[in-house]
C-alpha cells in the first residue's frame, strides 16, 4: 500500500480492487483508514456494511487497538492478514557504504528480466494474502510480478548489475552525477510511452538485486526491493539502498520511503543500519462473507 494512501487525513477510503478481483476470480474491494484520520470506528463500520464484495482488505493504522474486536461483530469473518510497517530515510543522510568495483547500478532492466528477478526475490515471501485461504499463492506472487512491472515501464526501477568490461564502471554513486544527461528524468516517456527502464538491453543475466519505484514532487517510495536468491549473504542490499538514495538525490527528492510486513525483521535491521527511521504502523484484516471459508483451510 503506497505512502500516499496511507498518509494525511480525511474519511475512511473504500474502492474496487480490479486487479485482486480478477486475479483470485471474486470481487475484492479495499478499505483504507488513513494515519491521521479522526474518524470513529462507526465510519468504518458504515463501509463495511455498504459493501457488496467478498473480500474487504482493510488496512488501519495499528494504535487502534480495540478495533480488531469490533470488525468480528459485522457479520463476517475478520481475518488478520498481517502488520505493516513504513520507514522513511531524509535523503542524502544515508550510510552508504563504498560502492565496489565489480557492481553496476542501472535504470535499463527488459520487462522479462524484472518478470524474472521479482520471480527470484519473492518466491518465498510472506505477505497478507496467503492469510486467506480463499487466495492462492502463486497468484499473490503473480501480483508483484505485475506491480513491479507496471512501475518499472515507467521508469521507475534501479537494478545492480554485475560490472562487465562492456558496461560503464560505476557503483551506487553514479546515480548523484551533476550531468544533467545523465540524471533520471521526471519528464514526458520517449517513443512507446516508457522511459529506458522498459527498454533496456539487458537480459536478466548478472542482476544481482532490483527495486521498483514510484515518484512524486518530493519524495521516492521502494515498491519492492531485494536480492536474488542466489547473492544473499554479500551486503549488496545496502549497495541497492545507495543506488536508490542516489537516484532520489538527482531527482530533487527529499525523502526515501519503504514499508514491509512486520514480521520482515531482517529487512527493517538493514534499514536502520542504513539511516532509515520508523514512522507508521498499520494493520491489515481480510473480511471474508463467513459462507466462503466454511471447509476451507490453509
Amino acid at each position: 500500500m503506497a505512502w500516499q494512501d496511507v498518509t494525511g487525513g480525511g474519511a475512511p477510503r473504500i474502492a474496487e480492487s480490479p486487479l485482486d478481483s480478477a486475479r483470485f476470480g471474486r470481487p475484492v474491494e479495499r478499505l483504507t483508514v488513513p494515519a491521521e484520520s479522526r474518524s470513529p470506528f462507526p465510519a468504518v463500520r458504515e463501509a463495511v456494511l455498504g459493501s457488496k464484495a467478498d473480500v474487504i482488505v482493510l488496512r488501519y493504522p495499528a494504535e487502534h487497538v480495540g478495533w480488531f474486536a469490533e470488525l468480528t461483530s459485522l457479520g463476517r469473518t475478520a481475518v488478520f492478514a498481517d502488520s505493516l510497517t513504513y520507514w522513511r530515510l531524509r535523503a542524502g543522510r544515508g550510510r552508504a557504504p563504498e560502492p565496489p568495483g565489480d557492481l553496476q547500478p542501472t535504470q535499463r532492466v527488459t520487462p522479462e528480466a524484472v518478470r524474472e528477478t521479482v520471480s527470484d526475490i519473492f518466491a518465498a515471501y510472506r505477505n497478507h494474502y496467503l492469510a486467506n485461504p480463499l487466495f492462492d499463492g502463486a497468484e499473490a506472487l503473480a501480483g508483484y510480478r505485475e506491480w513491479a512491472l507496471r512501475s518499472a515501464s515507467e521508469g521507475g526501477c534501479v537494478a545492480l548489475r554485475e560490472w562487465s568490461p562492456a558496461a560503464r564502471p560505476g557503483g551506487p554513486a553514479a546515480f548523484r552525477s551533476t550531468t544533467p544527461s545523465e540524471r533520471p528524468s521526471r519528464a514526458a516517456p520517449p517513443e512507446g510511452g516508457r522511459h529506458p527502464a522498459g527498454n533496456g538491453d539487458g537480459d536478466g543475466d548478472g542482476i544481482l538485486a532490483l527495486a521498483t519505484l514510484a515518484d512524486d514532487t518530493d519524495r521516492t517510495e521502494i515498491l519492492l526491493a531485494g536480492v536474488v536468491s542466489r547473492a544473499r549473504g554479500r551486503g549488496l542490499y545496502a549497495h541497492l539502498l545507495a543506488a536508490v538514495e542516489g537516484r532520489a538525490l538527482a531527482l530533487g527528492a527529499r525523502e526515501v520511503v519503504i514499508s514491509t510486513q512486520g514480521h520482515n525483521t531482517g529487512a527493517q535491521r538493514a534499514w536502520a543500519r542504513y539511516g532509515f527511521e520508523p514512522a507508521l504502523a498499520f494493520l491489515t484484516v481480510h473480511l471474508v462473507r463467513p459462507r466462503l471459508l466454511r471447509g476451507r483451510r490453509r
